[in-house]
């Protein structure tokens, strides 16, 4: 390992972007992941149980009884709290230890000593609240794209797992150009020019990465939006053989995973309301999503076969000035972050 590497593993502010930064919403797995029993997945740099109470509602707690350590995810729901395996320590969907039955009156007792994640779940997902403070009594509200709420719109969750750091994904995406050469196969991304010209166009809570002079043609254009959440929106222009509904809408959001593994969410969207709503879904379902799933095995090659350190041996050009201007605002989040964490300690 060279000394360029070490130095990057280092850096404070690779460090808080390698776990994801603080304060924001992430999506964490779909909703059919959690069933009748807790699940543990390790997400945002923590190993997180997640559960259902009699209603149906999802909690999420650092998996880790306050007690010994021992996983609270494999341990009795029982109702607003979930009980360790090992003692059974009862802990509260808040984070308190409200009972001890071995050593009741104890310490432990009635003590908020587990992180709490605050849940909601939305668009087939579930996704959590990733505070600086462990014990945050409220969270924001979640704010998605309209795609993803609005009853004119009609979505598929696509998820996926890949071997790498989420920041290179989140490059892939702010990187239309590669659409026209390792997607060049695909039924909707066969056309345009192989050259183009960029531009950086900024519009409310983030900005959008746009070829100039072609539009609805291929991979032509990214948004990158912060409402509390980060995500990223693009549009596949659809032949007359992908049905009604204009063109093929992308909302992508990707989160920190293992080490080395990213939690890949895309959204596959049209407008569409009534029977053409019905003739998109079927025909997609039957017909064009394992088309979409070959585009994604190409981009989960190239993602996964670049080194760890790929992006310190980089000759960046023209068309890469979107990812240069995202690299350069997350920098800078992450920044502020550690600045708010050190004048709070």
């Amino acid at each position: 390992m060279n000394t360029q590497t070490i130095n990057v593993m280092l850096d404070p502010v690779d460090q808080a972007l390698e776990v994801g930064l603080k304060d924001l919403w992430y999506p964490v797995c779909p909703s059919n992941f959690l069933k009748e029993s807790p699940i543990s997945l390790r997400r945002l740099g923590y190993k997180i149980a997640l559960w259902r109470d009699n209603t149906g509602k999802v909690h999420a707690l650092e998996d880790r009884c306050p007690h010994r350590g021992a996983p609270l995810s494999l341990g009795v729901i029982l109702g607003d709290r979930i009980a360790c395996p090992y003692h059974g320590v009862e802990v509260c969907t808040d984070g308190v230890a409200v009972r001890v039955p071995g050593s009741p009156g104890c310490k432990l007792e009635g003590s908020q000593a587990t992180r709490r994640f605050h849940a909601v779940e939305a668009a087939g997902a579930i996704f959590l609240f990733n505070a600086t403070d462990p014990f945050l009594a409220e969270a924001p509200p979640l704010r998605l794209p309209e795609q993803l709420t609005s009853p004119e719109w009609s979505n598929f969750l696509c998820y996926v797992e890949w071997a790498g750091d989420y920041r290179y994904v989140i490059d892939n995406v702010m990187d239309p150009m590669h659409g026209v050469y390792l997607h060049k196969q695909s039924h909707t991304m066969a056309e345009g020019e192989n050259t183009a010209e960029f531009q950086i166009r900024d519009v409310p809570n983030g900005f959008i990465f746009e070829k100039k002079g072609q539009r609805d043609v291929n991979f032509d254009w990214t948004e990158w939006t912060d409402t509390g959440i980060h995500t990223m929106r693009l549009e596949i222009p659809y032949p007359k053989t992908g049905g009604p509904g204009g063109n093929f809408t992308i909302i992508g959001a990707f989160s920190p995973a293992e080490k080395n593994v990213t939690a890949v969410f895309f959204w596959r969207c049209r407008k569409v309301q009534g029977w053409q709503r019905d003739t998109w879904r079927f025909l997609y379902k039957n017909r064009l999503e394992k088309r979409h799933w070959d585009v994604l095995e190409q981009d989960r090659i190239a993602m996964e076969n670049m080194e760890p350190d790929a992006n310190q041996h980089e000759h960046l050009y023209a068309h890469d000035m979107g990812i240069v201007r995202l690299r350069r605002h997350m920098k800078k989040l992450a920044q502020a972050q550690l600045e708010r964490q050190a004048a709070s300690a």
